[in-house]
């Protein structure tokens, strides 16, 4: 098929090839450098480190929570904006975007200045309660969710769109409450979006570093993730920082590779 189309529309352009090619070396190339710099033959020893396997329990915690939050949280404000039509909707859309090009400090300024000791919200609970959110687990949970769940929203207010309203309409003839059709009809045609939507989540969360150490600290074996922990070591340990960077980058390649063939392609044969 890719045969035929090639010889149909002629030979791809120069001036449209040697961009892509440049563009392909400038994203791999630094992932190859990070390969051949990693120092494997201490890469176990690093691997099981106390301090990186603290590091490694607390980022896949987090970062699982991070999606469920997302999921419980995300799913039905993706909903709202797809299938409600009220007043703002535009101006809720904008506003869940902007975690998405906010710079990571800020986000976690934004955090501080509303759940923080002597927040917008984090005082009130702490006279009412006793409770603190800054410098906790689940701080980080908090912020990974923050600047994550923008790109669960948009992902799954797409697949959404995509599917329409048609059968949603013919379930609410047929006599399904709203509640039943988003069940039965809705969530089902929309789980590639909600698959694809958690994968970006996990993979936002599993990076995230500003917001986190802004809000949550960097405190080993409490709130320090794995790009926090990269970033401690770096300065007086550059190789053992690049394998840390090659524990996070085999990991989101595994969990990226597993799940494209079966959820983030469009159905076109290779």
């Amino acid at each position: 098929m890719t045969g035929r189309t090639t010889s149909t529309l002629g030979r791809p352009p120069a001036v449209l090839v040697v961009p892509a090619a440049l563009a392909s070396v400038f994203l791999v190339l630094p992932l190859v450098a990070l390969v051949l710099a990693t120092p494997w033959s201490t890469f176990l020893d690093n691997l099981t480190s106390p301090e990186v396997l603290d590091a490694l329990r607390i980022t896949a915690l987090t970062s699982g929570l991070t999606v469920v939050t997302c999921l419980v949280l995300g799913t039905p404000l993706a909903w709202v904006l797809a299938r409600v039509d009220f007043r703002g909707r535009g101006l809720l859309r904008a506003l869940v975007t902007v975690p998405l090009v906010l710079p990571p400090v800020v986000a976690g300024v934004a955090l501080v200045s509303a759940l923080g000791r002597s927040g917008l919200v984090g005082e009130p609970l702490r006279d009412a309660t006793g409770i603190t959110l800054p410098f906790t687990m689940t701080a980080v949970v908090i912020a990974h969710t923050f600047v994550a769940m923008p790109f669960y929203v948009i992902s799954v207010e797409g697949a959404l769109r995509t599917a329409g309203e048609q059968y949603d309409e013919v379930a609410s003839c047929l006599g399904a409450t709203r509640w039943t059709t988003f069940r039965r009809v809705t969530l089902p045609l929309a789980l590639p979006g909600v698959v694809a939507g958690s994968v970006l989540a996990w993979a936002r969360s599993l990076g995230e570093f500003g917001a986190t150490v802004t809000f949550a600290g960097n405190y080993p074996g409490a709130t320090q993730t794995m790009p926090s922990r990269i970033y401690t070591v770096l300065v007086n340990d550059p190789e053992g920082a690049r394998t840390l960077s090659m524990i996070l980058l085999l990991s989101s390649v595994l969990v990226l590779a597993a799940l494209r063939n079966r959820w983030l392609t469009t159905g076109a044969s290779a």
